[in-house]
């Protein structure tokens, strides 16, 4: 089976079509949306409504948390004082064009999904969330102790967790032959507006075989998938707004 993953979209509509024609051209056995549709950029509408037209599954995300309860709050960790300003300036923006309906299908979207498979004589729990099991703004970033990381998904139930909220894609196997117990957590990147200084987004296809098993290290696939899209338009859509230019440059740049 395989399984296209994708999260952090971020209003970037040309971002979302081109990720979507990728994601069809490998024909994959499911999609998923990993949260974050809204927020700096212009297009939260038309990107709502691809997602809900396809009948993606799809999560919340902080943004769309905050943007569904027409909060000012976006539940983001901005580090500096200019940072914040800008926060507020993306939400205000935000809640000011998003339309009741596509409000209304915001404040629906589920906490996490869990998808359980047996594909051999052992349960195989995939879990989706936007920022962690245990809450939906938590940074769990590649440098995260082992052990912390461990323990979020045991507590979980979580033999493969997929998460968003950083923009910054890994994969980080969890576990040794001792155990017998391998887990998987995959950070499957940003659609719309990746941090990793590579201007291209990135999503995830997860591969099951029947094969597939907790106790063994590499029989789950994990890739991560790359694809350009019209930076220039997204980019030049936030400097024609109210929104603040350094968004613009950031999708030039990649940070």
């Amino acid at each position: 089976m395989k399984i296209a993953l994708f999260s952090d979209i971020h209003a970037n509509l040309p971002a979302l079509e081109a990720c979507l024609a990728d994601i069809d051209s490998k024909k994959p056995d499911a999609i998923y949306c990993l949260g974050d549709l809204v927020g700096y950029n212009i297009w939260p509408n038309e990107v709502i409504n691809i997602i809900r037209q396809r009948g993606i599954p799809t999560i919340a995300g902080n943004y769309d948390f905050g943007i569904g309860r027409m909060s000012n709050d976006c539940g983001c960790a901005y580090k500096t004082d200019d940072e914040k300003d800008m926060g507020k300036i993306s939400i205000s923006y935000t809640n000011s064009i998003v339309q009741e309906e596509e409000r209304q299908y915001l404040r629906t979207l589920p906490a996490h999904i869990r998808v359980e498979f047996q594909l051999n004589e052992d349960k195989l729990n995939l879990l989706l969330v936007h920022g962690s099991p245990r809450k939906i703004n938590e940074y769990l970033f590649e440098d995260r102790d082992e052990k912390s990381l461990l323990r979020i998904m045991e507590t979980a139930e979580a033999d493969i967790m997929c998460f968003g909220h950083t923009h910054k894609p890994y994969h980080r196997i969890i576990g040794n032959e001792e155990s017998n117990h391998y887990r998987h957590a995959i950070n499957i990147g940003s659609v719309g507006k990746p941090k990793d200084n590579d201007i291209r987004g990135c999503y995830v296809m997860l591969t099951l075989g029947e094969r597939s098993s907790v106790k063994e290290k590499n029989s789950i696939l994990v890739e991560f998938i790359r694809f350009d899209y019209d930076v220039e338009t997204a980019a030049k859509a936030v400097e024609d707004s109210p929104l603040p230019n350094a968004y613009a440059e950031m999708l030039r740049s990649g940070g």
